[in-house]
């Protein structure tokens, strides 16, 4: 029976909703810090996956350097992000910002096409194919790791921005950068930062969910929209908004392939992304706030 897949749904969603949460997280740490919204962060969720399967598979790296390497090239790409074509940019208009940001995607994938071709590629799941089983709900090691993993990350994430110097810096520039740079906080380093953050995280959501998929150069293209579309129902505005739209949209696929149909599983990203910019563009928690950079 259908409500006997109940366990299995919820795993499945927790586990996709993971993936999204960090994904939406990227997104809004850079618009809290800059206003705009950065489209190439699914880009860093493919360039995360691929850097280190190429590690793995093309070097002989260890699955962890190469995951570490990748994460570090892929922060690097965002901090050049900030401080190349943004920053150096003639005029602070959201709007051509945010065009600025569609064209690093589109280059990105064009690079990752000519660099890892067109044949999607995976990593051997943590653990191997092991099955747990809980109540009804068949589980494997690499869907605990995600799951472990990004609760970690949260509640680091979440000590940072509370508990440290940097961190409250940080959200002094997201609520208000003009009065942080008059009391003397290095706005333009601090946005700088949340680029590389969200490049970071974007690099480690595809390390995660590239063994339970596939990846490929234009991979990202969903998986960044998916992302977008759990900022945009938590709301860009709050990082704990954004996290809890990402877990709900991976709760919402998982039972709407379960009950209606995994033809649809994709389509329910999107559905969800125009019901909430009809009923509530500001998303559940956030409020719209757009400022230049």
């Amino acid at each position: 029976m259908v409500f006997s897949q109940v366990p299995q749904y919820i795993v499945s969603g927790i586990t996709s909703g993971s993936i999204y949460a960090l994904i939406a997280l990227g997104f809004s740490l850079v618009h809290n810090a800059t206003g705009i919204i950065n489209f190439a962060q699914g880009e860093f969720v493919m360039l995360g996956a691929l850097i280190t399967i190429s590690g793995v598979k093309d070097f002989g790296l260890s699955m962890w350097n190469s995951s570490i390497l990748a994460i570090l090239m892929v922060t690097l790409v965002g901090l050049g992000l900030e401080k190349g074509p943004l920053r150096r940019s003639k005029t602070s208009s959201p709007l051509i910002l945010i065009m600025i940001t569609v064209g690093l995607s589109i280059t990105l994938q064009g690079i990752g096409m000519i660099v890892w071709g067109k044949d999607v590629r995976t990593l051997p799941p943590v653990g191997g194919y092991n099955y747990i089983r809980f109540l009804n709900a068949s589980i494997i090691p690499q869907t605990i790791l995600i799951i472990v993993v990004v609760a970690i990350l949260l509640f680091l994430l979440y000590l940072f921005f509370h508990k440290t110097v940097l961190g409250k810096a940080v959200r002094a520039v997201s609520e208000n950068p003009e009065g942080a740079y008059l009391i003397g906080i290095p706005v333009k380093r601090l946005i700088m930062l949340s680029f590389g953050l969200s490049g970071a995280i974007g690099a480690l959501a595809g390390i995660l969910v590239t063994p339970l998929t596939t990846m490929s150069y234009q991979s990202g293209l969903m998986l960044g929209l998916k992302g977008f579309a759990s900022a945009v129902l938590g709301g860009f505005s709050s990082i704990a908004g954004s996290v809890v739209g990402g877990f709900l949209l991976g709760l919402m696929e998982s039972f709407g392939a379960g009950f209606i149909s995994s033809t649809y599983k994709d389509a329910i990203a999107f559905f969800v992304l125009l019901s909430i910019l009809f009923l509530r563009p500001s998303g559940i928690f956030g409020n719209v706030k757009m400022r230049k950079v």
